[in-house]
């Protein structure tokens, strides 16, 4: 079920107990001088959208909310953001006017890494006035960390920014926005967490050039076997979450 393809009066009818309501939520930022600034949104909602068909029963899926909290990129340009505070309240506000609704159960499935902090700190502030309700949050590659790590053949086994999983994502999605001559090796980026202390500084200081990893690693045969797998995990992560009352 597509929240943007139903009347008023098919959404009423939608079970409110036993549906479980997806967000996805993205970014519009820089991605290097190889990538499009719409990356994780063609990701992610290309992600829920294919798990939505695969679950359409029981799955409501809203539109994807393209604004991400991408302050940390602004230094690079081509940056679209609010403030943390402002965005965390936007995930808020967006997920109480679907509970309000009655909708007991939601997942925010997540294609931005900045994201992730304010969408914990939006449900634990949710979590005090809807205490019945189940509140879940989680990054798609998160959910699916042994799929992409099994198909990265560069250090980094996770999903950076720009990388080898993005890049190979993007060029098995929409291959006509990647400009493969401006691909380079980019792991001279500097980690975040250091001997288990989290460090503070944005991608302008932790990048030479706005992206991480290994794009020079990514192909299309790559990405469409990542999507695959992604897909499939994470559907059945939630088919899992909806047999849970």
């Amino acid at each position: 079920m597509k929240f943007l393809e139903m009347t008023a009066v098919e959404l009423k009818n939608v079970p409110r107990e036993d549906t479980l309501v997806v967000l996805p939520i993205a970014a519009v930022e820089q991605h290097g001088p190889h990538m499009p600034t719409g990356t994780d949104d063609f990701i992610c909602t290309a992600v829920a959208e294919a798990v939505e068909q695969n679950l359409p029963e029981s799955l409501l899926l809203l539109p994807t909310q393209w604004l991400g909290a991408s302050q940390h990129h602004l230094r690079w340009g081509a940056t679209l953001t609010p403030r943390v505070e402002n965005y965390e309240t936007l995930l808020y506000e967006i997920c109480e006017s679907v509970l309000n609704d009655g909708f007991q159960r939601i997942l925010i499935l997540n294609g931005h890494g900045g994201n992730i902090g304010p969408m914990q700190t939006a449900l634990r502030r949710l979590q005090v006035h809807y205490p019945d309700c189940q509140l879940l949050a989680a990054s798609y590659w998160s959910i699916a960390e042994q799929e992409i790590a099994a198909l990265m053949e560069g250090e980094c086994k996770t999903v950076g920014h720009a990388c080898e999983a993005e890049t190979s994502l993007i060029m098995h999605l929409r291959p006509e926005l990647v400009h493969t001559s401006k691909i380079e090796n980019f792991s001279d980026y500097e980690l975040d967490l250091v001997d288990g202390v989290y460090h503070c500084r944005d991608m302008y200081q932790r990048t030479s050039a706005g992206a991480t990893g290994r794009p020079d690693l990514a192909t299309p045969e790559k990405g469409a076997q990542m999507f695959s797998g992604i897909v499939a995990r994470v559907t059945e992560v939630i088919a899992s979450l909806t047999e849970v009352h």
